[in-house]
């Protein structure tokens, strides 16, 4: 039987269909796709083996035309597209024109829907663009005339009868291509391949998706999908049985944002009660979690956040419905649930929250779409163009979903010995990482009892960190009655982008009443700026020149560094930190779109992009477990 989230994720399909078989821009500005003068794939730099760890940049949640609703869009690349691109090549976007990343990644996931995997791409069905394709449509097509008949026909697919024609015989084919395609472009040491696929849970439109990760490629005959069960915990129960079997793993949640309170809610998933055996299944399972990606923001929200303001960012508060339904802040968000994790852990004795974080793009074509001034959207048939990203098409209504809405991220940041599947999959167990949303911002987070002011300034100050404290992921030891946790962070600019504004540490804790808080502290910044009197930093202001898609780095640092202590710091309070990396102010894509099709760009213009670590976790001696 069909889930209620992949019916409407077909039904919204044909209806993207409808609105957008209609010409949807100039075929000027789209660049005719040339297989013959592609660029060969460049080779990587061989990085040595480092006992202090490499920082890797990648991407683990990319989907291709084995996932049903990127075939009905009219994506046609394949894991071998996507590992291409991936590695820095060029592959066809199905607007017919070429799209390459500026700089190749290090490591990379192909995470097609498990859920009827591969069938469409297997079995053709008459749909629109198996007729003919979104290039086709797209740089041809005038406006429809039978709207109304062609809607009927189209909404005439379903998939509701296709347990009886043995899906799960292409499912277990294409996942076969699937673990070729990742064993072909493996290539330890200059690029690593991870064998995954998404789990899509949709219980009542409420996301659930999780991006599963294999450390090898000892796999099973057939993913596990939503059409067995829409319980994290049955989910759970088959990773466990299959690491039993050798085949180690683990879970990503995303969209959190789009969950209804769900993903980190404070009862399970049938609303019982959590206990502490849940809590360490969690935590096994789902080591990290995805904060940054094109349907929005995953780190906090306004109304979680009211006296942060840099809480706004990115965010798609929007459930993935049929009227895309608002989406419950509470419980939809990473650092809520970081705040509920030690209020639970203060009250109950256990934490199912305390994850690390990642970004990845959720790109649909094959790639990942997180620059914002190389964006070239997500789903073809909603943002395949810049006027449809933007709306400029009367038959494409604003409230569609994607659009202005959506954003030009995100990417996962690990630190590891090498690039290696192993080394990889390590460091992420152990939560040694951090996203951003797009750009390469390299930071590096400890937190210990002894740091000394001037630590960053010794040659060693890395080897010192780690000898009297942890790194990002990490849980300090109980503190001595009279000791102050200091924190050193550091932070380099992405070189293609904004220089640094600041660098702020943001910490939750655990009250004498059981109730957390939390604070923003900026504890480093650009410019000599001075706290003003309320405690404020300044804004670093902004050179974006929004006609011309331009900004100039006048403003701001190349890097930033410093050891912060936590003067409010109590002992007997359970509490996290993390650090967040803010950029000064620099085009956003709308800006980049709005220049291509000589309009004005929508506001806001421009965006600060930044970086959130993983944060590093304290206890109470009585507490620590």
């Amino acid at each position: 039987m069909m889930s209620e989230g992949i019916k409407f994720l077909l039904m919204l399909t044909a209806v993207q269909v409808l609105l957008a078989c209609s010409r949807v821009d100039d075929p000027s500005l789209l660049p005719a796709y040339d297989a013959s003068t592609a660029a060969p794939v460049p080779a990587k730099q061989l990085t040595e083996f480092s006992s202090s760890r490499n920082l890797y940049w990648g991407d683990l949640h990319i989907h291709t035309s084995y996932s049903t609703d990127a075939w009905t869009m009219g994506v046609r690349a394949t894991p071998d597209h996507a590992y291409t691109f991936t590695r820095g090549g060029e592959i066809e976007h199905a607007g017919g024109y070429g799209i390459q990343l500026q700089r190749p990644l290090d490591f990379a996931a192909v995470t097609d829907h498990s859920e009827y995997l591969g069938l469409l791409r297997a079995t053709e069905p008459s749909l629109p663009l198996s007729q003919r394709s979104f290039k086709q449509r797209m740089h041809s097509d005038g406006k429809l005339r039978n709207t109304i008949a062609f809607l009927r026909t189209t909404l005439g697919f379903s998939l509701d009868n296709v347990d009886s024609a043995g899906w799960q015989e292409f499912a277990s084919d294409a996942w076969e291509q699937t673990i070729a395609a990742a064993e072909r472009h493996n290539n330890p040491g200059r690029f690593t391949t991870f064998l995954a696929y998404e789990w899509s849970s949709m219980p009542g439109d409420n996301n659930l998706h999780r991006n599963v990760i294999y450390r090898s490629t000892a796999a099973p005959a057939i993913p596990y999908s939503s059409l067995n069960s829409e319980d994290p915990r049955d989910l759970w129960a088959e990773l466990e049985r299959q690491r039993e079997l050798g085949m180690d793993n683990f879970a990503i949640p995303h969209n959190g944002n789009a969950s209804n309170g769900l993903m980190y809610d404070s009862v399970v998933y049938d609303g019982g009660v959590m206990n502490g055996a849940y809590a360490a299944r969690r935590m096994i399972n789902e080591p990290i979690s995805e904060i940054y990606q094109v349907k929005g923001s995953s780190e906090t929200h306004p109304q979680l956040s009211p006296e942060d303001t840099f809480a706004g960012f990115e965010i798609v508060d929007t459930r993935l419905s049929q009227d895309l339904d608002l989406s419950q802040p509470k419980g939809s968000y990473a650092r809520d649930a970081l705040r509920r994790g030690i209020e639970m852990s203060h009250s109950e004795g256990f934490n199912p929250y305390r994850f690390g974080v990642i970004g990845s793009s959720d790109g649909h074509n094959a790639s990942s779409p997180v620059e914002e001034d190389n964006f070239h959207g997500k789903l073809p048939l909603l943002d395949g163009s810049a006027a449809t990203r933007l709306r400029t098409n009367s038959y494409m209504p604003a409230e569609i979903a994607g659009g202005k809405l959506w954003n030009a991220a995100g990417l996962a940041a690990v630190w590891a010995e090498e690039n290696t599947r192993e080394a990889l999959f390590d460091a992420m167990r152990r939560k040694e990482t951090y996203a951003t949303s797009g750009p390469r911002i390299g930071v590096r987070f400890f937190g210990g009892w002894n740091y000394q002011p001037d630590m960053l300034a010794q040659p060693d100050w890395i080897e010192l960190a780690e000898a009297r404290g942890v790194p990002m992921g990490g849980k300090l030891p109980p503190a001595a009655q009279a000791d102050v946790p200091g924190f050193a962070v550091w932070a380099i600019r992405d070189p293609t982008s904004g220089n640094l504004d600041r660098i702020q540490i943001v910490k939750g804790w655990v009250a004498a009443d059981g109730a957390s808080r939390e604070t923003v502290f900026d504890v480093v910044w650009s410019d000599g700026r001075q706290l003003d009197a309320r405690g404020q930093l300044p804004t670093v202001g902004n050179t974006v020149d929004a006609e011309a898609a331009t900004f100039a780095n006048t403003i701001g640092a190349a890097q930033l560094s410093g050891v912060w202590y936590d003067r409010q710091f109590d002992a007997a309070e359970e509490a996290f930190y993390y650090a967040r990396v803010i950029e000064i102010p620099t085009p956003r894509w709308t800006t980049y779109d709005a220049k291509a099709l000589g309009i004005e760009a929508p506001l806001p213009n421009s965006l600060q992009e930044r970086a959130v670590t993983s944060a590093i976790w304290y206890q109470p001696a009585q507490a620590a477990k």
